[in-house]
């Protein structure tokens, strides 16, 4: 059971401090792709606008409307993803799920900056939220790429 202490670390400065500063944000004019994802437990939605060249991501756009924690995700994601290819966005995507489960340590570089998450871990309420945003790009991306 959590207590009081564990909340405090939760909302951290570090993930509060994220969350007021998310790289990407707002809607790209001419996306090759958008997704929207939605928490249904919380209500959390991301959405992610992507421009895609030569395989790695080439512009980002984020509207993000979640909690500090799906904020501080989105920074993360949005600072790490610049110049990724898809296949780096789904590992860090499935490294964060796992590190999320307690069955993996912290996503690789360039996605190690979930490290500021790792209290969340206790909290499989705020899982959806956190991983919104990098399971939207991935899924931007993939979709960019199809209809390339």
């Amino acid at each position: 059971m959590s207590n009081d202490t564990d909340l405090i670390k939760l909302y951290s400065s570090r993930i509060l401090a994220l969350a007021a500063d998310i790289p990407h944000l707002g809607r790209l004019d001419a996306p090759d792709a958008s997704v929207t994802r939605r928490s249904p437990l919380c209500g959390s939605s991301v959405t992610v606008d992507v421009q895609v060249a030569n395989g790695r991501l080439a512009a980002l756009g984020q509207d993000v409307k979640a909690c500090a924690l799906g904020q501080a995700a989105a920074a993360v994601t949005g600072a790490a993803a610049e110049g990724a290819t898809l296949e780096t966005v789904q590992r860090g995507r499935d490294q964060l799920k796992a590190m999320l489960k307690g069955k993996g340590g912290v996503p690789k570089a360039p996605f190690d900056g979930f490290e500021v998450l790792t209290p969340a871990v206790e909290y499989k309420n705020r899982h959806a939220s956190i991983l919104l945003s990098i399971e939207a790009l991935a899924e931007a991306m993939a979709a960019a790429q199809q209809d390339a």
